[in-house]
């Protein structure tokens, strides 16, 4: 059976809160379905779930992470003057995001060509893992996909705020645990990462 290749170009936020709950936010500018944006929530005692705008998302995203729950629902992401605005029946959250990290300066060093190849994400997996806990830029998904993150910037996200199901997320605070869909997490640190994620599957 042959393999096949797709890349999803956008952003991602991943934050932590004083509420323990810790949301994934991924804003896709280009994927082989055209833009969409998807939701990934861990609360504190673990539940873990997903928020999808429509069944073909839902099921590739499912197909792939790991959650105890699947949501259909409208995500809409918009940008705001000192960040974004997440809105979906279940969850409100208004980022504010600051400047470039340090990471996000080093990693704009590399040729974005190169850093969003699976060959440089393999390279770069072995240091990823030791500077930043739960992260890593290869793996294996869930049946039999496997996947690569390939990042090109990083800017801090300051504040929050918002609710998850009729509850307050409190104050911004890392990712920590780390957030169990994947493989991989995002950084401790609450942030925006920019990314090509590549996802390798059967046909």
């Amino acid at each position: 059976m042959s393999r096949v290749r797709e890349r999803f170009t956008g952003r991602i936020a991943g934050v932590g809160s004083t509420s323990g709950t810790r949301v994934v936010v991924g804003r896709w500018d280009a994927s082989p379905w055209g833009a969409f944006a998807d939701v990934m929530v861990e609360d504190a005692v673990g539940h873990r779930v997903l928020l999808a705008p429509d069944e073909r998302v839902r099921d590739f995203v499912a197909a792939t992470y790991s959650f105890d729950e699947h949501v259909l629902e409208p995500v809409e992401v918009t940008d705001t003057a000192d960040g974004w605005q997440v809105s979906t029946p279940s969850l409100m959250l208004r980022l504010v995001v600051g400047g470039r990290t340090p990471l996000g300066a080093a990693l704009g060093l590399v040729p974005a060509r190169v850093a969003t190849s699976p060959a440089w994400c393999s390279l770069v997996d072995p240091v990823a893992r030791v500077v930043m806990r739960g992260v890593r830029t290869r793996g294996t998904a869930g049946n039999d996909r496997r996947e690569w993150y390939g990042a090109t910037s990083v800017s801090a996200v300051a504040a929050l705020s918002g609710q998850w199901r009729g509850s307050d997320l409190a104050a911004l605070a890392p990712v920590d645990p780390p957030c169990r869909f994947g493989f991989s997490s995002t950084p401790r640190r609450p942030s925006v990462t920019s990314v090509v994620t590549t996802i390798e599957r059967r046909r």
